[in-house]
Protein backbone atom coordinates (compact mmCIF):
# COMPACT_ATOMS: atom_id res chain seq x y z
CA UNK A 1 0.00 0.00 0.00
CA UNK A 2 1.32 3.44 -0.97
CA UNK A 3 2.96 5.41 1.80
CA UNK A 4 2.44 9.19 1.89
CA UNK A 5 5.00 11.69 3.18
CA UNK A 6 2.11 13.96 4.19
CA UNK A 7 -0.82 11.65 5.02
CA UNK A 8 -3.01 14.62 5.95
CA UNK A 9 -3.01 17.91 4.02
CA UNK A 10 -5.50 20.59 5.07
CA UNK A 11 -5.71 23.70 2.90
CA UNK A 12 -7.67 26.87 3.70
CA UNK A 13 -10.65 25.12 5.30
CA UNK A 14 -13.57 27.04 6.78
CA UNK A 15 -16.74 25.99 8.53
CA UNK A 16 -19.86 28.01 9.32
CA UNK A 17 -22.79 27.22 11.58
CA UNK A 18 -25.35 29.77 10.42
CA UNK A 19 -23.71 33.18 10.86
CA UNK A 20 -21.01 31.81 13.18
CA UNK A 21 -17.69 30.89 11.57
CA UNK A 22 -16.23 28.05 13.64
CA UNK A 23 -13.10 27.51 11.48
CA UNK A 24 -11.41 30.34 9.61
CA UNK A 25 -9.14 29.60 6.64
CA UNK A 26 -7.11 26.93 8.44
CA UNK A 27 -4.15 25.19 6.76
CA UNK A 28 -1.70 22.57 8.05
CA UNK A 29 -0.22 19.20 7.20
CA UNK A 30 0.65 16.09 9.20
CA UNK A 31 3.77 14.11 8.32
CA UNK A 32 4.33 10.38 8.38
CA UNK A 33 6.30 9.27 11.44
CA UNK A 34 5.33 12.16 13.69
CA UNK A 35 3.08 13.05 16.59
CA UNK A 36 1.23 16.22 15.66
CA UNK A 37 -0.42 18.01 18.58
CA UNK A 38 -3.67 19.90 18.09
CA UNK A 39 -4.41 22.24 20.94
CA UNK A 40 -6.51 25.21 21.91
CA UNK A 41 -8.92 26.32 24.63
CA UNK A 42 -12.39 24.80 24.90
CA UNK A 43 -14.50 25.87 21.94
CA UNK A 44 -11.47 26.72 19.81
CA UNK A 45 -12.50 24.40 16.97
CA UNK A 46 -10.35 21.31 17.66
CA UNK A 47 -13.21 18.81 17.59
CA UNK A 48 -14.73 20.44 14.50
CA UNK A 49 -11.37 20.17 12.71
CA UNK A 50 -11.00 16.49 13.64
CA UNK A 51 -14.55 15.72 12.50
CA UNK A 52 -13.92 17.41 9.16
CA UNK A 53 -10.75 15.35 8.64
CA UNK A 54 -12.80 12.22 9.37
CA UNK A 55 -15.57 13.43 7.03
CA UNK A 56 -18.09 13.27 9.88
CA UNK A 57 -19.04 16.86 9.03
CA UNK A 58 -18.54 18.67 5.73
CA UNK A 59 -16.18 21.56 5.09
CA UNK A 60 -17.71 24.74 3.62
CA UNK A 61 -14.53 25.94 1.91
CA UNK A 62 -11.01 24.66 1.22
CA UNK A 63 -9.84 21.07 0.84
CA UNK A 64 -8.71 18.09 2.93
CA UNK A 65 -6.59 15.30 1.47
CA UNK A 66 -6.14 12.14 3.56
CA UNK A 67 -3.72 9.50 2.26
CA UNK A 68 -3.72 11.18 -1.11
CA UNK A 69 -7.45 11.60 -1.66
CA UNK A 70 -10.81 12.55 -0.28
CA UNK A 71 -12.03 10.45 2.61
CA UNK A 72 -14.15 7.47 1.55
CA UNK A 73 -14.85 4.12 3.19
CA UNK A 74 -11.54 2.59 2.05
CA UNK A 75 -9.57 5.50 3.52
CA UNK A 76 -11.62 5.43 6.73
CA UNK A 77 -10.46 1.82 7.17
CA UNK A 78 -6.86 3.12 7.23
CA UNK A 79 -7.60 5.58 10.07
CA UNK A 80 -7.89 4.82 13.78
CA UNK A 81 -9.91 7.23 15.91
CA UNK A 82 -9.95 7.45 19.70
CA UNK A 83 -12.69 9.98 20.56
CA UNK A 84 -12.82 11.85 23.85
CA UNK A 85 -16.32 10.46 24.38
CA UNK A 86 -15.43 6.77 24.59
CA UNK A 87 -17.76 4.38 22.80
CA UNK A 88 -17.34 0.77 23.94
CA UNK A 89 -20.20 -1.73 24.14
CA UNK A 90 -20.41 -2.15 27.91
CA UNK A 91 -22.32 -5.46 28.08
CA UNK A 92 -20.20 -7.32 25.50
CA UNK A 93 -17.14 -9.47 26.22
CA UNK A 94 -13.90 -7.63 25.47
CA UNK A 95 -12.57 -10.07 22.86
CA UNK A 96 -15.93 -10.42 21.07
CA UNK A 97 -16.27 -6.64 20.87
CA UNK A 98 -12.73 -6.19 19.54
CA UNK A 99 -13.25 -8.90 16.93
CA UNK A 100 -16.54 -7.32 15.81
CA UNK A 101 -15.02 -3.83 15.49
CA UNK A 102 -11.94 -5.24 13.73
CA UNK A 103 -14.15 -6.95 11.16
CA UNK A 104 -16.00 -3.67 10.58
CA UNK A 105 -12.60 -2.22 9.62
CA UNK A 106 -12.08 -4.94 7.01
CA UNK A 107 -10.22 -7.63 8.97
CA UNK A 108 -11.07 -11.31 8.60
CA UNK A 109 -12.45 -13.01 11.72
CA UNK A 110 -9.17 -14.90 12.15
CA UNK A 111 -7.00 -11.77 11.81
CA UNK A 112 -9.29 -9.76 14.06
CA UNK A 113 -9.01 -12.38 16.83
CA UNK A 114 -5.24 -12.73 16.42
CA UNK A 115 -4.58 -9.00 16.54
CA UNK A 116 -7.01 -8.45 19.40
CA UNK A 117 -5.31 -11.08 21.56
CA UNK A 118 -1.83 -9.79 20.69
CA UNK A 119 -2.82 -6.29 21.80
CA UNK A 120 -4.52 -7.53 24.96
CA UNK A 121 -1.32 -9.42 25.82
CA UNK A 122 0.75 -6.28 25.23
CA UNK A 123 -1.61 -4.24 27.41
CA UNK A 124 -1.61 -6.93 30.13
CA UNK A 125 -5.34 -7.49 29.64
CA UNK A 126 -5.33 -11.00 28.13
CA UNK A 127 -6.79 -12.48 31.33
CA UNK A 128 -9.78 -10.13 30.90
CA UNK A 129 -10.58 -11.12 27.29
CA UNK A 130 -13.75 -12.96 28.38
CA UNK A 131 -14.86 -10.25 30.80
CA UNK A 132 -17.59 -7.83 29.85
CA UNK A 133 -16.35 -4.29 29.25
CA UNK A 134 -18.49 -2.98 32.14
CA UNK A 135 -16.59 -5.29 34.52
CA UNK A 136 -13.29 -3.53 33.80
CA UNK A 137 -11.92 -0.51 35.62
CA UNK A 138 -11.99 2.85 33.84
CA UNK A 139 -8.25 2.60 33.13
CA UNK A 140 -8.62 -0.89 31.65
CA UNK A 141 -11.51 0.29 29.47
CA UNK A 142 -9.32 3.12 28.23
CA UNK A 143 -6.61 0.64 27.25
CA UNK A 144 -9.15 -1.54 25.44
CA UNK A 145 -10.39 1.56 23.60
CA UNK A 146 -6.84 2.28 22.48
CA UNK A 147 -6.42 -1.33 21.34
CA UNK A 148 -9.59 -0.99 19.24
CA UNK A 149 -8.14 2.18 17.69
CA UNK A 150 -4.98 0.46 16.41
CA UNK A 151 -5.92 -3.21 15.94
CA UNK A 152 -6.58 -2.84 12.19
CA UNK A 153 -3.03 -1.41 11.80
CA UNK A 154 -4.06 1.99 10.39
CA UNK A 155 -1.74 4.49 8.68
CA UNK A 156 -3.12 7.37 10.76
CA UNK A 157 -4.49 7.53 14.28
CA UNK A 158 -6.34 10.49 15.74
CA UNK A 159 -6.46 10.44 19.54
CA UNK A 160 -8.48 12.88 21.64
CA UNK A 161 -7.32 13.13 25.26
CA UNK A 162 -5.61 9.69 25.14
CA UNK A 163 -4.37 9.88 28.74
CA UNK A 164 -7.68 10.83 30.35
CA UNK A 165 -8.54 8.53 33.25
CA UNK A 166 -5.22 6.68 33.25
CA UNK A 167 -2.95 6.21 36.25
CA UNK A 168 0.79 6.98 35.83
CA UNK A 169 1.71 3.37 34.98
CA UNK A 170 -0.90 3.06 32.25
CA UNK A 171 -0.06 6.53 30.89
CA UNK A 172 3.44 5.18 30.23
CA UNK A 173 1.97 2.10 28.49
CA UNK A 174 -0.14 4.23 26.11
CA UNK A 175 2.72 6.69 25.60
CA UNK A 176 5.02 3.84 24.55
CA UNK A 177 2.40 2.46 22.15
CA UNK A 178 1.99 5.87 20.54
CA UNK A 179 5.75 6.22 20.16
CA UNK A 180 5.99 2.72 18.66
CA UNK A 181 3.32 3.66 16.12
CA UNK A 182 5.27 6.79 15.19
CA UNK A 183 8.53 4.86 14.84
CA UNK A 184 6.80 2.48 12.43
CA UNK A 185 6.01 5.45 10.17
CA UNK A 186 2.46 6.11 11.30
CA UNK A 187 1.02 9.61 11.59
CA UNK A 188 -0.63 10.68 14.84
CA UNK A 189 -2.86 13.66 15.58
CA UNK A 190 -3.07 14.09 19.34
CA UNK A 191 -5.52 16.52 20.89
CA UNK A 192 -4.93 17.06 24.60
CA UNK A 193 -4.97 19.67 27.35
CA UNK A 194 -1.98 18.03 29.03
CA UNK A 195 0.81 20.33 27.89
CA UNK A 196 3.54 18.26 29.55
CA UNK A 197 2.60 15.34 27.29
CA UNK A 198 2.92 17.57 24.22
CA UNK A 199 6.34 18.81 25.36
CA UNK A 200 7.51 15.23 25.93
CA UNK A 201 6.01 13.58 22.87
CA UNK A 202 4.92 15.87 20.05
CA UNK A 203 7.17 16.72 17.12
CA UNK A 204 5.06 19.57 15.76
CA UNK A 205 1.92 21.37 16.90
CA UNK A 206 -0.94 23.59 15.81
CA UNK A 207 -2.66 25.85 18.30
CA UNK A 208 -5.99 27.32 17.30
CA UNK A 209 -8.21 29.82 19.07
CA UNK A 210 -11.66 30.88 17.89
CA UNK A 211 -11.12 28.80 14.77
CA UNK A 212 -7.91 30.57 13.72
CA UNK A 213 -4.28 29.45 13.65
CA UNK A 214 -2.24 31.00 16.47
CA UNK A 215 0.90 28.82 16.58
CA UNK A 216 2.15 26.26 14.08
CA UNK A 217 5.48 24.49 13.79
CA UNK A 218 7.99 22.38 15.68
CA UNK A 219 7.35 22.33 19.42
CA UNK A 220 10.98 23.12 20.26
CA UNK A 221 11.08 26.01 17.76
CA UNK A 222 7.90 27.54 19.19
CA UNK A 223 9.24 27.35 22.74
CA UNK A 224 12.52 28.96 21.64
CA UNK A 225 10.62 31.71 19.83
CA UNK A 226 8.94 32.66 23.10
CA UNK A 227 12.11 32.41 25.18
CA UNK A 228 12.98 35.38 27.37
CA UNK A 229 16.36 37.09 27.29
CA UNK A 230 16.93 35.62 30.70
CA UNK A 231 18.45 32.70 32.62
CA UNK A 232 16.99 30.33 35.18
CA UNK A 233 19.37 29.48 38.01
CA UNK A 234 19.21 27.48 41.21
CA UNK A 235 21.92 27.72 43.82
CA UNK A 236 23.52 30.27 46.10
CA UNK A 237 24.89 33.74 45.39
CA UNK A 238 24.19 37.44 45.02
CA UNK A 239 22.56 37.16 41.59
CA UNK A 240 21.92 40.89 41.05
CA UNK A 241 25.66 41.54 41.36
CA UNK A 242 26.47 39.54 38.24
CA UNK A 243 27.49 41.50 35.12
CA UNK A 244 24.64 41.98 32.66
CA UNK A 245 21.88 41.02 35.12
CA UNK A 246 19.24 43.78 35.24
CA UNK A 247 16.55 42.16 37.35
CA UNK A 248 16.16 39.09 39.58
CA UNK A 249 12.83 37.35 40.19
CA UNK A 250 12.00 34.40 42.43
CA UNK A 251 10.49 31.86 40.02
CA UNK A 252 8.89 29.33 42.39
CA UNK A 253 9.17 27.99 45.91
CA UNK A 254 12.13 25.70 45.18
CA UNK A 255 14.81 28.38 45.07
CA UNK A 256 14.65 28.86 41.31
CA UNK A 257 15.54 32.40 40.21
CA UNK A 258 14.94 34.20 36.93
CA UNK A 259 17.81 36.49 35.93
CA UNK A 260 16.83 39.07 33.31
CA UNK A 261 19.74 40.16 31.12
CA UNK A 262 20.67 43.45 29.49
CA UNK A 263 20.32 43.50 25.69
CA UNK A 264 24.08 43.32 25.17
CA UNK A 265 24.65 40.64 27.83
CA UNK A 266 24.91 36.91 27.12
CA UNK A 267 24.43 33.80 29.20
CA UNK A 268 28.06 32.85 28.51
CA UNK A 269 29.27 36.04 30.19
CA UNK A 270 27.12 35.40 33.24
CA UNK A 271 28.24 31.76 33.49
CA UNK A 272 31.89 32.82 33.20
CA UNK A 273 31.43 35.31 36.05
CA UNK A 274 29.85 32.62 38.24
CA UNK A 275 32.67 30.16 37.46
CA UNK A 276 35.35 32.72 38.37
CA UNK A 277 33.90 33.51 41.80
CA UNK A 278 33.79 31.38 44.95
CA UNK A 279 30.75 33.38 46.08
CA UNK A 280 28.44 31.36 43.83
CA UNK A 281 27.37 27.76 43.65
CA UNK A 282 24.88 26.57 41.04
CA UNK A 283 22.76 23.45 40.72
CA UNK A 284 20.88 24.59 37.61
CA UNK A 285 21.67 27.05 34.83
CA UNK A 286 19.58 27.24 31.66
CA UNK A 287 17.95 29.61 29.19
CA UNK A 288 14.48 30.80 30.22
CA UNK A 289 12.47 28.82 27.69
CA UNK A 290 8.79 28.89 28.71
CA UNK A 291 6.63 25.81 29.09
CA UNK A 292 3.78 25.28 26.63
CA UNK A 293 1.43 26.07 29.53
CA UNK A 294 2.96 29.54 29.79
CA UNK A 295 2.89 30.08 26.03
CA UNK A 296 -0.70 28.83 25.81
CA UNK A 297 -1.86 31.29 28.46
CA UNK A 298 0.08 34.12 26.81
CA UNK A 299 -1.36 33.43 23.36
CA UNK A 300 -4.88 32.23 24.18
CA UNK A 301 -5.35 34.27 27.33
CA UNK A 302 -6.87 31.24 29.03
CA UNK A 303 -5.88 28.42 31.33
CA UNK A 304 -5.66 25.19 29.29
CA UNK A 305 -7.03 23.19 32.18
CA UNK A 306 -10.15 25.32 32.50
Amino acid sequence: MKKHTHPIVVENISKWYGDFQAIKDLSFHVQAGEIFALLGPNGAGKSTTIRMILDIINIDAGSIQVLGGKVDDSIKNRIGYLPEERGLYKSVHVLDMMMYLGQLKGLSRHDAKQRAMALLEKLELASHAKNKVEELSKGMQQKVQFAVTVQHQPDIIIVDEPFSGLDPVNRIVIKNLLQDFREQGGAIIMSTHQMNQIEEMADRMLMINRGEQKLYGRVDDIRQEYALHAIIVEGQGQWDSLPGVTKVEARNGRGSMLLHLAEDASSDTVLAAIAQSDAYSIERFEHAVPSLDEIFIRVAGENPDA
